[in-house]
């Protein structure tokens, strides 16, 4: 009987597309949280058959990949300018290109061709899921009174389950987070206003990742476009503060940017171009707040969104 609590994430950035790079505990381990794995996601043809009595046919699998979806928690990465790797390989598999500046900064902004890939090992209690060739997108949110996380969807080639022991990982390299609040998480600017009080944060790299398999061609898994959007909830102002409803009616975009977390293990997410869309207000705590949607717009291309660990 294997256990639900006993599972585990390996990932690995690979060099040549769908070639395990054979990924290890002692360095690629992934400390994750609310993990999914859809060990056979297929699309699948129905035979239709015509026969004198009544009853389904049978549907037969067209293609096969993997489909694993998990959180991992926003913190700083192994070092001033060093990258925790598993992470990393996530990252870079998410249509994000790395840039580190030795002993202050690793920065992840998105591409548009030469997306690189990654594969991971999931285990579930010894019953092993290899997915290579992955690729995907991923989603952070920022919630008061919360931990940050990261949220990655991704899709992988198919190869069957084994049974396989993965010894004991090594999760040194990932730092412990601190929770959204008045402390830990500065430096709002909305839509170049910098006095907004955050209740919360969202934002969806939102690629568009499809499973490929044609004919006299090797299976691949692709980013073909990227659709930056995600939402705000910020205490109502004055007009007089900001016209928030001006800036959505008459489609001013502006710069954003936030920084979360102490020197050492902080997080700073960057957008140079913001749309506001669908204002609504709500209630928090007998409070009246703005709820904004919002669209990430490149600038002077591939910036629509940067985010850098220091």
């Amino acid at each position: 009987m294997a256990s639900m609590r006993k599972r585990l994430i390996l990932a690995k950035r690979e060099t040549t597309y769908g070639t395990d790079p054979v990924p290890v505990v002692g360095t690629d381990a992934v400390l994750v949280r609310d993990l999914s794995v859809n060990p056979l996601d297929a699309q699948y043809a129905d035979r239709s058959l015509i026969r004198p009595y009544l009853g389904r046919s049978d549907q037969i699998p067209t293609t096969a990949q993997y489909r694993v979806e998990f959180e991992v928690e926003l913190a700083g990465m192994k070092g001033l300018g060093v990258a925790t790797p598993g992470l990393s390989a996530l990252l870079r598999a998410c249509g994000l290109a790395e840039t580190i500046v030795a002993t202050t900064s690793v920065a992840y902004a998105p591409i548009s061709a030469a997306f690189e890939s990654a594969t991971i090992y999931a285990y579930y209690d010894g019953l092993l899921h290899k997915l290579t060739g992955a690729r995907g997108s991923v989603s952070l949110q920022l919630e008061k009174q919360a931990l940050p996380t990261l949220k990655f969807t991704l899709t992988g080639l198919w190869s069957p389950a084994s049974d396989s022991t993965h010894g004991s990982p090594v999760y040194t390299d990932y730092k412990t987070p601190v929770p959204v609040n008045a402390t830990n998480t500065t430096a709002l600017t909305l839509a170049g206003y910098t006095g907004a009080a955050l209740a919360s944060l969202s934002i969806d790299l939102a690629n568009s990742v499809v499973f490929r398999s044609l004919v006299g061609a090797s299976e691949q898994v692709l980013i073909t476009d990227r659709q930056p959007s995600g939402s705000v909830s910020i205490e109502a102002t004055t007009v007089a503060a900001k016209d928030w409803l001006s800036a959505v009616r008459n489609v001013t975009t502006g710069v954003f940017s936030v920084t979360h977390g102490p020197a050492g293990n902080r997080v700073k997410i960057d957008a140079p171009k913001v749309q506001l869309t669908d204002p609504k207000y709500s209630d928090s705590d007998g409070v009246v707040m703005l709820d904004l949607g919002l669209q990430f717009l490149p600038n002077a291309g591939n910036d629509e969104i940067v985010i850098t660990f220091l």
